[in-house]
């Protein structure tokens, strides 16, 4: 685990580590612009001592996730006692209000070194989805840090939400927005001093409310589109928003999104001559690369590919007519 999540966001830390055994960073989100919530993967140092000093307060909730290799982590509180654990894949570390100042230190078990994928919550966020999905006050709320425990469902969104940074899809904004109020609602459920009752509305979308939210979608595919923006079409929290979607049509926003998506781009390919990088822009792709990755991916052709195999059957067809 690295000084950055241990420690509170600006904390100081003091570690007898040269340059060739700090974390080495492997994925960011930050240039992906996910709203709410910042990602990262690390490899981390095979071995860590050093001193953690208590900064000023911080603005989202650190969460880490190991996903890979084992350590022997100890720390010790200032004029404490030594409490180490082991930590494994899987395991959890939540520090809502940074680490206790004192002294940590580790050791990697396995050759490979220490993976792990710290999420940064923002508070803000947990402080709106407090009052929109359980009209709570957000200044009652008080999350409770734990170490080296499991949890299936954090670990299936850090899973999630590594693969997006891995392999980025044209809603992987949209889809982060859901996993973040995902993680926003289980910390509420089961992370606080008190149980924190989540309203869960009795029925799906209406006919009227699927209408205005797909056809907005359609209208603005070219664009990025947010799940709060998805959500007030309908009139309810991103969070109600996202499971009364998927209740009512059977895919979650971003599965609908990137359907649309593609279904857009075969139409263009098929009816236009527009290049490929125009379709891409249309369809609400990043570029034409991530355009033909993405296409391929799902159609198994590249667009290039798709056109020319539906001009051949085009061609083919007028043949036989004649």
């Amino acid at each position: 685990m690295t000084g950055k999540f241990v420690v509170s966001q600006n904390a100081s830390l003091h570690a007898s580590a040269d340059e060739l055994t700090s974390p080495l960073l492997l994925l960011s989100s930050e240039e992906a612009g996910w709203e709410g919530l910042v990602a990262r993967a690390y490899h981390e140092p095979m071995q860590f001592e050093g001193v953690v000093e208590s900064g000023t307060a911080m603005a989202h909730i650190p969460l880490v996730l190991f996903t890979g290799g084992a350590m022997y982590m100890e720390q010790r509180p200032v004029n404490g006692c030594w409490k180490g654990r082991l930590i494994r894949p899987e395991d959890l570390i939540l520090s809502p209000d940074g680490s206790v100042p004192g002294e940590l230190r580790w050791k990697g078990l396995t050759p490979e070194p220490t993976q792990t994928f710290h999420l940064h919550l923002s508070k803000d966020l947990l402080a709106r989805t407090a009052e929109e999905v359980a009209d709570y006050d957000p200044a009652r709320l008080t999350l409770v840090g734990r170490s080296g425990f499991q949890d299936p469902l954090l670990t299936q969104i850090g899973f999630a939400l590594w693969r997006e940074l891995e392999q980025p899809t044209p809603a992987g904004k949209l889809y982060a927005q859901t996993a973040a109020q995902m993680l926003a609602v289980h910390l509420l459920r089961h992370y606080t001093g008190a149980p924190v009752p989540i309203k869960e509305p009795s029925q799906g979308l209406t006919r009227q409310q699927v209408t205005r939210v797909t056809d907005f979608i359609l209208a603005h595919l070219s664009q990025d589109l947010s799940l709060e923006a998805l959500a007030q079409q309908a009139g309810f929290s991103s969070y109600h928003f996202a499971r009364l979607f998927r209740q009512t049509l059977g895919e979650s926003p971003h599965q609908f999104v990137l359907r649309q998506r593609i279904e857009r781009a075969q139409y263009l390919l098929k009816e236009t001559a527009g290049s490929l990088a125009h379709i891409a822009g249309e369809s609400g792709f990043a570029d034409q690369s991530h355009f033909t990755r993405i296409f391929k991916r799902h159609l198994g052709l590249t667009p290039r590919a798709y056109r020319q195999a539906y001009e051949i059957r085009a061609h083919l067809y007028q043949d036989a007519q004649e």
